[in-house]
């Protein structure tokens, strides 16, 4: 009776702590649902937001399973790709790409490297994925396998939530397609001096002269509608659901040896704070693993908070916007967004700790 008597009084202390807990974990989602509804209220255009405790699986969402642009964010799924066929022997890390005419795109120094010119995998991940080289990354594509990209793109995010991925250079032969068909027989060459025209009327403009068009063979008339058609073919695009599966995949070891694992994790800017985005709103000594992605109009970031250790502790974060200024409002949005974490998601966690 007395060690009953002990263990009734133990339990009666223990229960108001066990209620605070179950709170917490119950509550963390409503308080952070409060929140992003604010923000989406105040953004000019639509935000997704995707975010996924691993130690308990509790989720928030909020517009994660419609489709959204992923920008350079395609770039993680390409390294895996490469880096998977390492694990396999398929591939070395010193194994050298050599740059092609066809793989040459704006966005990175390496564009302006000569033709021929080889480079190793190794050198080329932190390219692709630290400085987000579009050059560099269509390098890698090629070295994976454009169909075997997409393979394991639907394969970790679900088939059903993720479409073709291409090669940077494709999605400007894309949506400069939607302008004239005859858009996709332009050099690379062409493509980068076409990029250097401003976005907008100037940009439509080089795209006409460069294919020696009268004005009244454009099919359409500006940017916003050339990209407007581009989005709606879903190329590139996946739902936050879908690719927050994926980054879970990852960090739990499910995609790669543990070198690829910590390899991806090395690439994708462990250790190494910023005031970009997302990071800027989370505490600084958080370690974060994260990919940004920009295009017009659009943009994305997406990351997990405490990655090592199997993810036994890692908070999944994938949001992306669209219809807004994709670099200034863009970034004061997942700022936001990262600052409500903070103050929600992450505050809980540190009362339970």
């Amino acid at each position: 009776m007395l060690r009953l008597a002990k263990l009734l009084r133990r339990l009666v202390f223990l229960l108001p702590l066990w209620s605070a807990s179950a709170a917490w974990s119950a509550d963390w989602d409503d308080a952070l649902g409060r929140e992003i509804d604010h923000i989406d209220r105040e953004t000019p255009g639509q935000l997704g937001v995707y975010v996924k405790r691993l130690a308990d699986g509790s989720t928030y969402s909020h517009g994660a399973d419609r489709f959204w642009y992923l920008g350079s964010t395609v770039k993680v799924p390409i390294a895996i790709a490469v880096l998977r066929r390492v694990d396999e022997g398929q591939l070395k890390l010193t194994d050298r790409v050599t740059l092609q005419a066809g793989d040459k795109i704006e966005a990175g120094p390496l564009v302006w490297q000569r033709d021929g010119r080889s480079f190793t995998i190794d050198e080329l991940l932190p390219r692709m994925l630290r400085d987000s080289d579009n050059t560099g990354a269509n390098m890698l594509m090629r070295t994976a396998g454009e169909e075997r990209v997409t393979a394991l793109a639907k394969a970790a995010m679900g088939a059903a939530n993720v479409e073709r991925i291409t090669t940077l250079a494709q999605v400007r032969y894309d949506v400069y397609a939607e302008i004239h068909p005859r858009a996709r027989t332009l050099s690379n060459d062409q493509l980068v001096r076409i990029a250097s025209a401003p976005m907008g009327p100037q940009r439509v403009e080089a795209v006409r002269r460069a294919l020696n068009l009268k004005p009244a063979e454009l099919q359409v008339r500006t940017m916003e509608q050339a990209y407007e058609r581009y989005y709606a073919r879903r190329l590139n695009a996946a739902t936050l659901e879908g690719y927050g599966a994926m980054l879970e995949k990852l960090v739990r070891g499910q995609l790669l040896s543990p070198a690829g694992t910590r390899r991806m994790f090395s690439d994708m800017k462990l250790g190494i704070p910023t005031n970009y985005r997302l990071q800027a709103g989370l505490p600084r000594d958080l370690p974060f693993i994260h990919k940004t992605g920009t295009q017009h109009r659009t943009a994305c970031h997406a990351g997990v908070i405490e990655p090592e250790n199997g993810g036994a502790e890692a908070i999944v974060v994938v949001t992306c916007a669209a219809d807004v200024d994709e670099q200034k409002e863009a970034g004061r949005i997942f700022e936001r967004v990262g600052q409500a974490l903070t103050r929600t998601l992450l505050a809980e966690r540190g009362a339970r700790r």
